[in-house]
């Protein structure tokens, strides 16, 4: 297990990345230039360490007990010939910074299952669409899907960035270890009922997601153990940590995850 685990790691390390031009850019999608070398953090759970890789902006992959998590993985951010490949994929919602199907073809092997919202299902063949409030046990993880919306922000027609029900947040159980990837959400009210979160990534990619005082009041109801903001552009990490800095039980993670 603990070959794996230094296999995986090296290979994130050693993978390349590259830019874009301003025409190729998504909509939410960070400022081309120069991209840095993801981090990979290892935690101890219950069952043994979890490898969490942040590529970048909405992109992350998880390894644990020999089984490799991949969400919304996106070739702009990372080159997946040099990256273990996928047990499981996530995609989140079918905007282009989260949904590359040249990424997942790299990723996917025969026995890959890749879950996708009904937005996506016509681009990935093969993909299994879960709708919020669903659940699946796959590679012997329990993969439960959540809502993911803006209630606040929206576009000048007046329609939201993210409509409800048209995107996920994920729950990933590592045993006892609850990782809640919300996707592009905001502090939306089906999060009072998520339980038992340990690891949290919240989006702040302004205007698309969330501002630090949503985040902060979303991390007040999850109460993770530890809170990555990720997926947040050019809005300021340092005042999220200013608003949680009496939530001594929350350790909020700054990672370069614009």
């Amino acid at each position: 297990m603990a070959t794996f685990r230094i296999l995986f790691a090296v290979m994130i390390l050693t993978g390349s990345a590259t830019c874009w031009g301003a025409s190729e850019k998504p909509e939410g999608a960070p400022k081309p230039g120069p991209v840095k070398k993801p981090q990979v953090d290892i935690l101890k759970t219950e069952s043994g360490d979890l490898a969490i890789t942040l590529i970048g902006h909405g992109t992350l992959a998880f390894a644990y007990q020999g089984k490799v998590v991949h969400v919304d993985p996106w070739g702009r951010l990372m080159d997946y010939s040099r990256m273990p490949k996928a047990d499981v994929i996530l995609i989140t919602h079918e905007h282009g910074d989260h949904l590359d199907t040249k990424a997942i073809e790299t990723l996917r092997k025969d026995t890959t299952t890749i879950l996708i919202t009904q937005a996506c299902a016509e681009k990935v063949p093969g993909g299994k669409v879960i709708k919020n409030g669903q659940s699946q046990t796959i590679a012997g993880l329990k993969i439960e899907a959540v809502p993911a919306y803006n209630l606040v922000n929206k576009r000048p027609d007046g329609t939201p960035f993210h409509p409800k029900g048209s995107g996920n947040g994920y729950i990933i159980n590592f045993d006892k270890t609850r990782v809640y990837v919300a996707g592009d959400t905001e502090n939306i009210p089906e999060m009072n009922k998520l339980e038992k979160i340990a690891i949290a990534f919240l989006p702040m990619n302004l205007p698309y997601t969330m501002t630090p005082e949503m985040v902060a009041d979303a991390a007040r109801v999850l109460k993770p153990k530890i809170l990555y903001p990720y997926h947040f552009g050019e809005t300021d990490t340092k005042k999220l940590v200013d608003l949680l800095k009496d939530a001594k039980e929350i350790e909020v993670r700054i990672r370069d995850m614009k």
